[in-house]
């Protein structure tokens, strides 16, 4: 459930002009927008582990329509985690690094990349929807 709820919130930071038309979200996302860069960071970290999780589980790939299901929604989250973790992180990631030869290429990344926020915001809200829902109904367990 963490996670679906994650992908919801990361989503929403990343499309936030989805939510223009609704105060109250806005509002929500105001009060987060502050820590975008942790939530970045964090998700970059997350989608890292997930990532070792996912080459763990390409087994399913053969087990059947539920377990190549699973996979690949698990393989989406995966890449969205890591896209938007790197979009949103990267403000505080340069905090961190101090060589100008790296921050310039992950601006170079990021400039590559930005065109697809909005996208990849809406994909991780739809992620997240399917994983609450896999998580509230047993029947999709298998």
């Amino acid at each position: 459930m963490l996670e679906g709820l994650w992908m919801i919130v990361l989503g929403a930071l990343a499309a936030p002009n989805l939510f223009a038309k609704s105060p109250e979200a806005q509002k929500g996302i105001a009060k987060i927008a502050p820590y975008v860069g942790w939530f970045g960071i964090a998700s970059l970290v997350w989608g890292v582990l997930k990532l070792l999780d996912l080459l763990r589980i390409t087994s399913l790939i053969g087990a059947g329509l539920r377990p190549l299901i699973f996979f690949l929604v698990f393989a989406a989250m995966v890449v969205v985690l890591l896209g938007l973790g790197f979009m949103l992180g990267i403000g505080t990631l340069k905090m961190f690094i101090k060589d100008a030869n790296a921050q310039a290429k992950m601006d170079q990344m990021l400039a590559k990349v930005s065109p697809y926020q909005g996208t990849l915001g809406m994909v991780s809200i739809i992620l997240g929807v399917i994983l609450l829902i896999y998580n509230f109904v047993p029947s999709l367990h298998g």
